[in-house]
């Protein structure tokens, strides 16, 4: 089962990622973690990405999108994986879409947690609140000045997603403002019929 899990920061993709990694027993795949362990590794792809960033360089679709090809081909993957992060940009779905195609495999769906987003600021300012009232150091990304910026970055790059998926029959939603185990439990239903179909 290959599952790509969309919403803006904050939306629980993290948490819900966790929960389908041990219902299902495929690995969650971040391509910043990918990354980095293809440049330790030393692959091919991986020591180019390392020239780029050595360089100050920003790594390109076409090389996160071969980082992911390669790892996508490890055992633990053969029988799916949740994409985290990726893809961000519709240029980088289309790129996706043909090098799994290349494979011979497809996405089974793509699901995305829809939030209110004020409702979202309002709650990382609690969690920034309640973290200064701990004495705790707030996380920089925890300011709801910053968040707003991250939902904007978001809505401009990644909300497209959901229209292209949408007409290429993908998409799926789950109302992500419910409770943690509620969305889970919708998620799940959405990810069992799936399963179901790929005889999983």
């Amino acid at each position: 089962m290959r599952i790509i899990l969309l919403g803006p920061p904050g939306a629980g993709k993290g948490t819900q990622s966790e929960r389908i990694v041990a219902r299902f027993g495929i690995p969650q795949l971040s391509t910043g973690d990918m990354l980095r362990a293809a440049v330790a590794a030393g692959t091919p792809v991986g020591l180019e990405a390392k020239a780029v960033m050595e360089a100050g360089g920003l790594v390109s679709d076409a090389i996160v999108v071969g980082i992911v090809a390669d790892r996508i081909e490890e055992p633990d993957a053969k029988r799916g994986f949740i994409l985290d992060g990726f893809p961000r940009t519709v240029e980088q779905a289309k790129a996706l879409d043909a090098m799994l195609a290349e494979k011979g495999i497809a996405l089974s769906t793509v699901v995305e947690l829809k939030v209110d987003e004020d409702a979202l600021v309002g709650r990382i300012a609690n969690r920034a609140a309640e973290t200064a009232a701990k004495g705790l150091p707030v996380r920089k990304d925890d300011t709801p000045e910053v968040f707003r910026s991250r939902l904007e970055a978001y809505r401009a790059q990644t909300a497209p997603l959901s229209e292209y998926y949408a007409k290429a029959g993908k998409l799926e939603t789950v109302d992500g403002m419910q409770q943690i185990d509620t969305v889970t439990g919708s998620l799940m239903g959405i990810l069992e019929r799936h399963a179901e179909t790929a005889g999983a």
